[in-house]
């Protein structure tokens, strides 16, 4: 039985080592020679060699790699060769996994009559052409080469009716980032007015919060207003999403006064209700750090409620939002707050927020050696999420916290919060 078993592992053996013969090791397989020869055909080849063949070899890897080094050659005839067997297929190609390299490359060596019937050429399809993984490259680098009025109008009347569904897809929201980057104020308004006019829509979305602070960060004086302004009308439901409240967030780190105060203001009367919400009370935590002197003692008066602040210290998010009370708040208030919290401490003591409370009670610190300064935001809420048993915020579940319903939900048609 062993030299039966024997001899059929070696004839096993034989037989795979034919097989792997016959295929090659990677490194000398058969599927590398065609590749190989197919370099060698290119070496030393001429572009009038392949006249009428243009297309096909944009969708080779090597056929396409000959050809940006031809266009490379900035011979003017070269280029208007490739451009009139290319420009008719063009929308396909700027799709392709190697097709929308030679694309790129064509648009940034062809001259400006040449892009104008590539813009024409492209522009009917232009958000099917950035929705894709490949064709989102090639349309950034056209907005990168725009060389006309013309151009620049072509494009953006085309993006114009899309702008909100660009920046929610994964690849299009690349495009209007360019759009930010290169175009002058006048011309990417219209992102800006299509931003406005959907400002929740786009806030609370995983790419659009993204969009629209680089939306901030490009903006003119006049545009950061605009934007600015229907934030803060939003920024009741704005700060209870999972993406909305770094929005507010951000324009709470530009720093200027005339944007954060009113901001700030617009959370008077509901402090309690966001510092029990998972997202809302790093919101409010920020607030109390970067908010004027009057503003800030509004805040933490909101908080100094004998019958709220169990709740609160027992909630695993307003917790946070007591702590930095305590670090931030003037002297009166703060005395007044610890004194509220002295009796709950034994009750408390045992929890890891209740150790951290009672050690910054103990803790006396000099009035001078508290900095007020803005921090980083990271400082405690990085402490926060080991906790999971309540992933919506409320203590009880029930979407209710101190009495009163979901701020900004459906109800209130001030707040049209989805």
């Amino acid at each position: 039985m062993s030299s039966n078993n024997s001899t059929t592992t070696t004839a096993t053996s034989t037989t795979t080592g034919k097989a792997l013969s016959r295929r090659g090791s990677p490194a000398t397989s058969s599927s590398s020679i065609p590749s190989s020869e197919e370099q060698n055909r290119f070496t030393g080849a001429k572009l009038e060699d392949f006249l009428g063949k243009i297309y096909e070899l944009c969708k080779d890897q090597n056929g396409c790699r000959f050809l940006q080094k031809k266009l490379e050659e900035l011979d003017r005839q070269q280029i208007q060769l490739i451009f009139e067997e290319v420009q008719p297929h063009f929308v396909e190609l700027m799709t392709e996994p190697f097709g929308n390299y030679l694309c790129q490359k064509l648009i940034e060596h062809c001259d400006d009559s040449q892009r104008d019937i590539l813009v024409d050429t492209v522009a009917p399809d232009l958000l099917k052409i950035s929705l894709n993984m490949h064709g989102t490259r090639a349309v950034q680098r056209f907005i990168e080469f725009l060389s006309t009025p013309q151009q620049i109008r072509a494009v953006t009347v085309a993006l114009n009716p899309n702008v909100v569904t660009l920046i929610k897809d994964l690849n299009g929201n690349h495009v209007i980032q360019k759009c930010l980057h290169r175009l002058s104020a006048e011309h990417k308004q219209f992102i800006y007015d299509a931003v406005s006019e959907n400002c929740i829509q786009v806030a609370t979305h995983r790419h659009g919060c993204c969009v629209l602070q680089r939306c901030i960060d490009y903006a003119a004086e006049n545009q950061k207003n605009q934007l600015v302004k229907v934030i803060t009308w939003h920024a009741l439901p704005l700060v209870q999403d999972p993406f909305g409240n770094y929005v507010v967030q951000y324009v709470l780190d530009l720093g200027d006064i005339t944007y954060t105060d009113t901001l700030v203001r617009c959370f008077l009367e509901h402090v309690c209700d966001l510092s029990v919400q998972k997202f809302s009370s790093n919101v409010i935590e920020k607030c109390i750090r970067v908010s004027e002197p009057e503003t800030r003692r509004l805040l933490v008066a909101e908080l100094l409620n004998e019958t709220n602040i169990e709740k609160l210290l027992r909630d695993s998010f307003a917790n946070y939002v007591v702590q930095t009370c305590l670090e931030y708040a003037d002297q009166d208030q703060r005395v007044q707050l610890v004194e509220y919290i002295r009796p709950l401490l034994p009750s408390i003591r045992s929890t890891p927020y209740g150790k951290r409370i009672h050690s910054k009670i103990q803790r006396e610190q000099p009035q001078q050696g508290r900095q007020r300064g803005i921090r980083q935001h990271q400082s405690l809420g990085s402490l926060r999420y080991g906790n999971t048993n309540n992933s919506f915020g409320y203590q009880n579940g029930e979407g209710i916290a101190f009495g009163l319903p979901l701020i900004g939900n459906n109800s209130d048609p001030l707040y049209p919060y989805p």
